[in-house]
């Protein structure tokens, strides 16, 4: 039974005993909780202090679930019901699937621990079973979701018949309704858009493109249109477009203005009706540059000098969509030679690099990233990345490799390069171990830079001034001069005053002196006041010094530190 009484510890107390999660952090979350509402995991997982996996892992602490991960290694053997008469739909709807371990016994997998309805439900349906829960986190639900959904729903059982869909083709082939889809995937390319989010609404689709990091409306359809514009979608992903009541995903290959995008569609289903996000990847003229990231040179020669070790174990760290992968393929063309042998193992790939053996994830087959690696060391590699590091077993066969010749350069969801080190140790790896194997972390975020064509000198308000450039930083960054700017916003920023992205980062490399600190401190406060001793540059002051040049603004540092 799930633990919901009067001893359930609190999410954020959790975060800060068993996890060394700042206390300022979780303190700016619950005044953010206070002001705004939502859950406190979601705002801390927004603002990148912590990972998806890590929110599950503290609902498990709290509620007394296991993880679904601890129990079920491999999801390709997974076996499903008894289902007792019940509807498939009403497992899916409801959010909690069956799952049978063996005779009599049935583990129910969840992902949020207050599904009170569904859990009772089950609970008394099924009391002659020998039943329990298990907790999975977004990714790992939806993977067994989908494998349910493949054994109880045929893709012929769709919710229309031959003439309605027939119907929907018609639509979609209508020239003002290609027309449309066309210039939206245009004006996406033409804005550097990284995603497209076509979001259903009582009587209108709202249309929103990511630009750098950030989504802004783009325009809005007519209800009696958006079925013809999700159709014609679906049709060019090559998805059922008579199906409507589950998630499916395509991918699209189009050239637009010469240049080759690969477009990853994902729909969904809402209670106004489907959901798009089109993911667009350029798949030529990609270069990826260690000098272009937007490195200092003090961070640049840190990274030269870690990556021109033989072997050994360097972490990237950050929150998704903060530029780890651009980062890590930047490295690994740099260190691409006809001598060399790199491999990566990667969820999803999603650029292809000549003269590197990539290896796509599958967990639904059972090919996970520790499955991987363990045949990966079998082709004689001399480098590895390891797109994300989620678990002990992956961290171990990383370390490993990297102890046995190999340089393995690895990323993890962790908030700044000390928490990095935390983290694994709360996975259970030896402090031992990572003093042997980790020669760096690089922690990074993305923040916009002010538009070239309409940014204009400003001055700052005062306030924020003293807040941001205390005199210490001053002093440590030799700052005298200001150049501070903000874009008032034009048509190459598509009117939001920012134009591309730039790196912010802080490198850590694991001297000796670090390596003596771990073996007699493991708390994250202890290791960060010994790093800060050493002239460490964190994200907030490598961000602070990018505004004071003029390259981005202080909402900016704000927003991504």
């Amino acid at each position: 039974m799930i633990n919901s009484g009067e001893n359930v510890r609190l999410f954020g107390e959790i975060l800060r005993d068993d996890f060394f999660i700042d206390e300022e952090e979780i303190k700016k979350a619950l005044n953010f909780q206070q002001q705004y509402g939502g859950k406190i995991g979601e705002i801390l997982l927004n603002s990148g202090v912590i990972s998806e996996e890590q929110i599950t892992a503290v609902l498990s602490r709290q509620y007394g679930i296991p993880e679904v991960r601890q129990v079920i290694k491999d999801f390709s053997e997974i076996e499903f019901g008894p289902l007792l008469d019940i509807d498939p739909a009403w497992f899916v709807t409801n959010e909690i699937i069956p799952v049978s371990p063996g005779e009599n016994r049935v583990h129910f997998v969840i992902k949020d621990p207050l599904n009170l309805y569904a859990v009772e439900v089950v609970t008394g349906l099924y009391a002659r079973y020998n039943n329990s829960f298990l907790l999975a986190d977004d990714r790992r639900y939806r993977e067994i979701t989908h494998l349910f959904n493949s054994q109880y729903f045929k893709k012929d059982a769709s919710e229309f018949n031959k003439n309605e869909i027939e119907k929907l083709k018609d639509l979609a082939a209508e020239a003002p309704v290609i027309k449309f889809v066309n210039s939206m995937i245009s004006r996406a390319a033409e804005y550097r858009s990284s995603d497209i989010h076509l979001e259903s609404h009582d009587d209108f689709l709202k249309i929103r493109y990511r630009i750098d990091g950030v989504l802004k409306d783009i325009d809005r359809v007519v209800a009696d249109t958006a079925s013809a514009v999700i159709s014609r979608i679906k049709i060019m992903a090559d998805l059922d477009i008579g199906e409507k009541r589950l998630p499916q995903d395509g991918r699209i290959q189009i050239r637009v203005s010469g240049r080759l995008f690969d477009i990853r569609v994902s729909t969904l289903p809402t209670i106004y009706g489907e959901n798009i996000v089109m993911r667009l990847l350029e798949k030529e003229n990609i270069r990826y540059d260690i000098d272009t990231l937007g490195f200092i040179p003090q961070d640049k020669e840190t990274v030269k000098r870690l990556i021109s070790h033989n072997y050994g174990l360097i972490l990237v760290t950050g929150p998704t969509g903060s530029g780890k992968s651009t980062t890590l393929y930047s490295i690994l063309d740099g260190l691409n030679r006809e001598q060399t042998k790199i491999i990566t193992v990667e969820d999803p790939v999603e650029y292809q690099l000549e003269g590197i053996s990539q290896v796509q994830v599958q967990d639904q087959i059972g090919l996970s990233f520790a499955n991987i690696l363990r045949n990966i060391l079998r082709q004689d590699p001399d480098i590895i990345m390891i797109g994300e590091i989620r678990d002990k077993e992956t961290a171990e066969i990383a370390i490993r490799a990297s102890l046995t010749g190999h340089l393995v350069l690895a990323t993890l969801h962790t908030n700044d390069a000390v928490s990095a080190v935390t983290r694994l140790i709360d996975m259970g790896i030896d402090d031992f171990l990572i003093n042997s194997a980790l020669l760096g972390i690089i922690a990074q975020r993305l923040l916009r830079k002010n538009c070239r064509h309409c940014s204009l000198p400003t001055e700052p308000d005062p306030a924020v001034m003293n807040e941001l450039i205390s005199p210490s930083m001053k002093e440590k960054y030799a700052v005298n001069g200001f150049s501070f700017r903000k874009g008032k916003g034009c048509d190459q920023c598509a009117g939001t005053g920012y134009h591309g992205r730039t790196g912010v980062f802080e490198t850590l490399e694991f001297t000796d002196e670090l390596k003596s600190a771990l073996l007699k401190h493991k708390e994250y406060d202890l290791l960060k006041k010994i790093v800060l001793k050493n002239h460490f540059k964190t994200l907030r002051e490598d961000a602070v010094l990018k505004w004071t040049g003029g390259v981005t603004t202080a909402e900016e540092v704000f927003r991504v530190t």
